[in-house]
């Protein structure tokens, strides 16, 4: 990476507020969503992309999901986050899992990267 990009990625990490010389690791929430109406059964895990390794990203990554009556994640919407961490954060929201319910709903779960 040359200076100039290496100067862009800092001062970007900057003003996120994302970045920290932490050792990278994942957290799913487990349990309850903030303000859930359905349980939780299953919570996807994010994998912890490379490059978001090699700039020492972390955070969190809110996503809205639409779950079905039975339980299944049907779509997913970012609605925060850094980009190198949402599109793991939205694979692992897809693979999670909710108690059945009358109807369709929406819920707001939340993958933190790093410490």
């Amino acid at each position: 990476m040359n200076k100039a990009k290496r100067i862009l990625a800092v001062c970007l990490l900057v003003v996120l507020g994302m970045g920290s010389g932490a050792a990278p690791f994942l957290r799913a929430q487990e349990g309850d969503a903030p303000g859930s109406k359905r349980r939780v059964k299953v919570m996807g895990k994010p994998q912890y992309p490379e490059l978001a390794k090699k700039l020492n990203l972390t955070g969190v990554v809110k996503i809205e999901v639409t779950i079905g009556a039975d339980g299944r994640v049907k779509r997913t919407h970012v609605i925060g986050g850094h980009p190198v961490l949402a599109t793991e954060a939205e694979k692992a929201a897809m693979q999670s899992e909710f108690e059945p319910g009358p109807k369709e709903t929406s819920e707001i779960i939340e993958f933190k990267f790093g410490s």
